[in-house]
């Protein structure tokens, strides 16, 4: 009887992720994607920032629906439903073209930080990738009079493994998730710096009961946000402050420095604003 795995094994993703030869490669489609989709509108829509999450997974439901669809019923569905499983691919082939770009967007913005999540994104990237060909071939064939069957359950098996990777990046990963949904916030005012250690329009970052915080003083006002930037964690604090606003210095998300509001993405959340206040000499916050 052979070794029984445990519950939860990650050898595959673990693999992936110790892959440094992907490196090379990955840089140079990622600054080709970056240089493609820069900061601006076309970027927000791609990300989310208009929807309030990512966009990606939302997209996938729909290519994954319909090719699995498709192969039930060249399952189940018998001769009569040849034609609907040829219309369910084709929809499954308009529907990839934005989920593939909306994710290549995403996945682009890796560069910082999360070397695993670029490796295994740009395998999850190809498992796709080869999927939707063969799902391509498998509906050009069925147009000739073909079944067509074996290419889709060819491209069944390749899209099942780009969805188990993308799995791993969203919940193993924390791709695409708000990055600041699990910090802890201490209860009431909490004293993090010097009134006299906060200059105007100098950024600084603070702990708050352990949890980051970027304080600035700026346009009159004394403010504070979470200084891990929810889209993926960059130090706001090294930012780019310019009209109340903070720009992360990692993907240019920008964020009002006054209520934490999204002014433009890549982000799709905004950024947990802190009530700040001067009291004894001393700079406070606590979570609003």
């Amino acid at each position: 009887m052979g070794k029984r795995l445990p519950p939860g094994n990650h050898a595959p993703v673990r693999a992936l992720a110790g892959l440094t030869a992907l490196d090379g490669p990955a840089s140079k489609l990622g600054k080709v994607a970056r240089d493609a989709i820069p900061a601006g509108p076309v970027k927000d829509a791609l990300s989310g920032s208009w929807l309030g999450h990512a966009l990606h997974p939302l997209l996938t439901d729909v290519t994954i629906g319909t090719f699995t669809s498709a192969l039930a019923l060249d399952v189940v569905g018998g001769r009569d439903s040849a034609p609907a499983a040829r219309r369910l691919i084709g929809l499954g082939l308009l529907s990839a073209a934005p989920t593939i770009v909306s994710g290549y967007s995403d996945w682009a913005d890796r560069e910082f930080g999360h070397p695993s999540a670029r490796r295994i994104g740009l395998v999850h990237a190809a498992s796709n990738a080869v999927a939707s060909s063969l799902f391509a071939a498998s509906w050009v064939a069925r147009r000739r009079g073909g079944s067509g069957r074996v290419l889709a359950l060819a491209g069944g098996a390749a899209l099942s493994a780009g969805g188990y990777l993308g799995a791993h990046l969203a919940f193993g990963e924390g791709i695409g998730v708000d990055r600041t949904a699990f910090e802890s916030a201490p209860e009431g005012w909490v004293a993090v710096l010097a009134e006299g250690e906060l200059a105007d329009d100098e950024l600084r970052r603070a702990e708050a009961d352990g949890t980051a915080v970027m304080l600035v003083r700026t346009g009159g006002g004394l403010y504070a946000l979470s200084d891990h930037c929810a889209h993926d964690g960059g130090p706001l604090h090294e930012g780019e402050l310019r009209d109340c606003t903070i720009t992360c210095p990692w993907h240019h998300s920008v964020f009002d420095v006054r209520d934490g509001s999204l002014v433009h993405g890549p982000a799709a959340y905004p950024q947990p604003a802190w009530d700040a206040r001067v009291r004894e000499g001393q700079i406070e916050v606590r979570r609003r």
